[in-house]
């Protein structure tokens, strides 16, 4: 006798944003705010408005937006990755540490740094996919041993004997501009996860994700699979944000972007992208680094104590993860007030 098997529901992915969808309200929000911040901060405190001032802003900014970029996929997945800094740090030691062990091949030093953190980001995935365990008690975990091992690597000790033209060619301008040519890395990169996430399939899957993993596990996507290569492409990024980091200054040192993940963390949820998944996009994280980067400076150039830089850091972090809930319900009480037969409109 044949025995009826239930048959479950296919999960339908999220369709990708358009236009209308990847400019959301809570986007526009940021980026008004951005142009505010930048409006008030040029009539009110000196030198905001100089060219060179926004050069600090980009150079600051751009650690942040590197890791900020497949932090914002690994957020949509559900997922959080808080050792991006220590591994930034990590990798700063590596690289320190093999220039002084004769290792002076800039290409080299720069695969072998991309290696480690593909590693360190593997390790990170291997917990979580294989082992099952929650993103936030690893990634704690891993910050705290990533971190150690940098200061097993280096001790207390700064390498900064680099050639001089590494960090003057790691930082210089593009032609007729006061713009450092490594934007053009951080643009490539948004460029390639932004349509990733927004413009297939992919994509369209890591929404899935972040909405229904067991589901979206049904509906055949590789919903382990997916977040274990996105765990190793955070850490092969934020190893490109220590090798940034480590030439900017032209110093390895274990203490090196120590507490960047908030900024980037503060980044992504001021962004737009929720911190339980399954919202969000690329658009409004990329505004919320250049806002919190310009922010940050112009308080720093009015005489603002480090510590209060802090607490405005903490203030929209929080604000980050109330905001587009507030946005979200007060949308949400403005289509239950319109007419029934205009409800299902866009």
């Amino acid at each position: 006798m044949a025995v009826d098997t239930p048959v479950r529901e296919p999960v339908t992915p999220p369709r990708p944003r358009g236009v209308r969808g990847v400019l959301g309200s809570w986007d526009v929000l940021v980026l008004v705010a951005l142009v505010l911040v930048i409006v008030v901060g040029s009539m009110t405190v000196d030198g905001v408005g100089n060219p060179r001032f926004y050069r600090f802003v980009i150079l600051e900014a751009i650690p942040i937006a590197l890791i900020a970029l497949p932090m914002t996929l690994v957020v949509i997945t559900g997922e959080i990755d808080l050792s991006v800094a220590s591994t930034v740090g990590l990798t700063c030691s590596v690289l320190g540490a093999l220039w002084q062990a004769g290792v002076t091949s800039l290409p080299l030093l720069i695969a072998l740094s991309l290696a480690l953190g593909a590693v360190l980001g593997a390790v990170n995935g291997v917990f979580v996919t294989v082992f099952g365990l929650p993103s936030l008690a690893v990634t704690i975990g891993t910050l705290a041993l990533y971190r150690g091992l940098a200061y097993v690597v280096l001790g207390d000790r700064a390498v900064a004997d680099y050639p001089v033209d590494w960090a003057r060619d790691m930082i210089a301008p593009l032609p007729g501009t006061v713009i450092p040519w490594f934007v053009l890395v951080v643009a490539v990169l948004a460029l390639l996860f932004g349509v990733l996430l927004h413009a297939t399939p992919v994509g369209r899957g890591l929404y899935a994700i972040g909405n229904n993993a067991e589901a979206s596990a049904y509906s055949g996507i590789a919903v382990l699979k997916t977040k274990f290569w996105l765990f190793v492409a955070t850490g092969v990024v934020a190893a490109l944000a220590g090798v940034f980091w480590t030439f900017r200054f032209a110093s390895a040192r274990a203490d090196n972007a120590n507490g960047l993940e908030l900024s980037v963390v503060a980044a992504v949820l001021l962004g737009g992208v929720s911190i339980f998944g399954g919202r969000g996009g690329l658009l409004g994280v990329v505004a919320a680094v250049a806002l919190l980067g310009t922010l940050r400076n112009a308080l720093q150039l009015a005489d603002v104590p480090a510590n209060a830089l802090t607490i405005v850091t903490g203030t929209l972090l929080i604000a980050s993860v109330v905001g587009p809930n507030v946005v979200r319900m007060a949308r949400g009480r403005l289509r239950r007030r319109r007419p029934p037969e205009e409800r299902t409109q866009p």
